[in-house]
């Protein structure tokens, strides 16, 4: 029998150290060795237990989370995925938490299904043996946060939603990598659009990425990071003060313009539709296509049936394979796919997912994959 997943439960709320703890062993490869009510006891538990996977409250007495987390890191670095209310504070300090170090957030709210990772428990041992599995010495420095410039909303008429895709398929055995898809290659300067998608790991590395985009990118970005509702808006906030371009969560019947960057929002599924020669999203309510909200699957679908080959896909750092197949519709209808490499990767579960089936047209360390887009953008 495999060695269990070790897991430190921090939280000041009793009833939410009673219940993460029988949600979490649902599954048995996971074990809960500890408990820890505050800050400074969650540093003493981390050296004491060793373990392999710690939750961590942000809001909490003694010590709050967020200076936790940085001891932690600095003397006994460990995986942390960050437990945080469904507010705008809570979201904010929670993005400031993914700089500092942290994995992947769990929402805390209760009263929501969509809106509560604890209530699908798949989703929660997904985080944690992702969480788990993660190098945690790869992880960018803090950035600061001022008050964004918000890119203004161009509403459109959409046409009626898009009928529902397949789930997206399981997470297969690995496979021996096939030769890449054979297509006609992407002619520069003929992508109209640049679609980057990412799971565990991917604030820090759309934090590296986006930032390289220059101001005058001739074409949108849309960005689908696996992420709960409200968290994904502060993503699009901190990435603003960063990036060149702009940065904005992304509505329903926005025009997608040139050189903006637009992250999915969390909670939804995305897709584009084209009105009157514009790229336009097209954001819904989830009809059961995908356990992923935004679903890469679902965005990718849409823009390979409408712009086919002209575009260049980018998948970064993720568990699962989300994504996998839709870049491979892409790439045989002549797209640029450009996958994080292992090396650079947190977690190697999407890139591989979509080198393994062949549709990875360059397998790049993350420092080079904006370069790379640029130039395969034109």
């Amino acid at each position: 029998m495999s060695q269990k997943i070790r897991v430190l439960v921090v939280d000041d709320s009793s009833f939410m150290r009673s219940m993460l703890p029988k949600l979490i062993e649902k599954d048995s490869k996971f074990e809960v060795v500890g408990f820890a009510e505050n800050g400074e006891e969650a540093i003493q538990k981390v050296a004491e237990l060793k373990p392999n996977v710690v939750t961590l409250d942000i809001e909490m007495p003694v010590m709050d989370g967020l200076t936790a987390l940085k001891h932690i890191m600095a003397k006994t670095p460990v995986p942390i995925v960050m437990v945080s209310t469904l507010t705008e504070s809570g979201a904010a300090a929670t993005l400031k938490a993914l700089s500092d170090g942290a994995v992947d957030v769990l929402p805390k709210s209760l009263d929501s299904e969509d809106k509560n990772v604890f209530r699908q428990t798949h989703l929660l041992h997904e985080k944690l043996t992702a969480a788990a599995s993660v190098k945690v010495g790869d992880f960018v420095q803090p950035v600061q946060l001022a008050a964004p410039t918000p890119v203004p909303v161009t509403p459109v008429s959409a046409p009626a939603p898009a009928a529902p895709t397949a789930s997206a398929p399981a997470p297969q055995p690995a496979q021996p990598a096939p030769a890449p898809v054979a297509a006609a290659p992407l002619v520069s300067g003929q992508a109209k659009l640049l679609l980057v998608a990412a799971s565990t790991g991917g604030p820090k590395a759309l934090q590296e990425v986006l930032p390289k985009l220059p101001a005058n990118l001739r074409v949108p970005v849309l960005v689908v990071q696996h992420m709960p509702a409200q968290f994904t808006a502060a993503l699009a906030d901190r990435l603003h003060q960063d990036c060149q371009l702009g940065v904005c969560e992304v509505q329903n019947r926005q025009l997608l313009k040139p050189g903006v960057i637009y992250v999915a929002p969390g909670g939804m599924q995305t897709r584009v539709f084209e009105a009157q020669g514009h790229l336009v999203a097209d954001v819904q309510s989830d009809k059961g296509e995908s356990p992923y909200r935004p679903s890469v699957d679902v965005a990718a679908g849409s823009v390979a049936e409408l712009l086919g080959g002209k575009v260049c896909g980018v998948m970064l750092t993720g568990m699962g394979d989300d994504g996998s197949k839709t870049y491979l519709q892409l790439r045989q209808a002549g797209a640029h796919i450009i996958t994080q490499d292992e090396s650079t990767s947190a977690v190697y579960g999407m890139p591989r997912a979509v080198a393994e089936n062949g549709a990875a047209s360059e397998q790049l360390p993350l420092q080079s994959i904006a370069a790379a887009a640029i130039k395969a953008v034109g």
